[in-house]
């Protein structure tokens, strides 16, 4: 079953700690990962930021906001215990332990009455409106990010053909091609241009490169296997057997199937992955802010001397 939002993950979590024996977390989310049947492949998902699993995320923020209402105790690093209160809760039968409950016990209402509220709107119900801080902050930011990509790709669009060419030459070089050398990249589109929009040279003497073309077209069309037939016409003539394909739109599945099929090397770019990769490599966008998320170093406080 899907793993539950952390409130979700509370009872578990005492559940877990039910033999008031001192468990390490990693067995405390063992134990609750075989409670709540999950699978390995639930067990292992991670958040989007690849650094911390979304099962240990919300196992941490349970058990912060239990050992605030005095439930369970961390007895030393990533090592906890059932509090007495939590015995007396769990002797109860709750069917289910969240905020709700944790705001009767005076010392977690508190704390909650002390934290600084962020300045950013609550989830909406179709996120449940109980995700941890770091999974509402990685749903705003990816937000902002499919809004600042759909402008982009907009922006692209709207702007005349050479600009796009000059893009997608920017943007294969800031990628790593030719070296990231500024030098070895350059817009060659015009009348009789062949095909070739743009050349990458991939070393300094220029014995391998890479073919570009763009084309700017409309959302919801799409490049043809025509026009891919003809840029691969257009590398044979260069004697090359490298080249990128760059569209505003998409592509057809005819064309897709021809690239599939071409002994060419081809790559095709659509708009929304035009767009995405330009963000990713800092083309035609610039960062306006940088937000650090730090946490308390256990380590720190775990020291004798201190």
């Amino acid at each position: 079953m899907p793993i539950g939002d952390y409130q979700s993950l509370m009872l578990p979590t005492l559940k877990a700690l039910a033999d008031r024996a001192e468990i390490p977390l990693g067995e405390i989310r063992e134990r609750i990962a075989v409670s709540e049947k999950l699978t390995d492949r639930e067990v292992s998902e991670k958040l989007p930021s690849g650094r911390q699993t979304v099962l240990a995320n919300r196992v941490s923020w349970a058990l912060l906001g239990m050992e605030r209402a005095g439930l369970v105790e961390r007895i030393r690093r990533a090592v906890y215990r059932l509090t007495h209160e939590g015995g007396r809760l769990l002797a109860r039968g709750p069917e289910r332990v969240d905020d709700d409950v944790l705001a009767t016990y005076p010392a977690f209402a508190e704390w909650k009455k002390q934290q600084r509220q962020p300045r950013i709107d609550p989830p909406s119900e179709s996120h449940g409106s109980k995700e941890t801080p770091e999974e509402t902050l990685t749903r705003a930011a990816g937000e902002m990010r499919a809004m600042l990509e759909a402008e982009l790709l907009d922006r692209v669009r709207r702007a005349a053909p050479v600009v796009l060419e000059q893009v997608v030459v920017d943007l294969l070089l800031s990628m790593g091609y030719g070296g990231g050398d500024a030098d070895r990249g350059r817009v060659t589109g015009r009348s009789g241009d062949g095909g070739i929009d743009g050349t990458i040279r991939e070393d300094a003497l220029g014995m391998d490169e890479v073919y570009v073309q763009a084309k700017k077209y409309a959302e919801g069309s799409a490049v043809g296997e025509g026009d891919l037939r003809n840029f691969a016409g257009a590398i044979d003539a260069a004697g090359t057997t490298k080249g990128v394909f760059v569209t505003t739109a998409g592509f057809t599945k005819s064309a897709r199937d021809y690239v599939a099929r071409s002994p060419k090397r081809i790559v095709l770019i659509d708009g929304e992955e035009l767009a995405r990769l330009m963000v990713q490599h800092n083309v035609g966008v610039r960062t306006r802010d940088r937000f650090e998320i730090k946490r308390i170093d256990q380590d720190y406080f775990d020291q004798d001397s201190i």
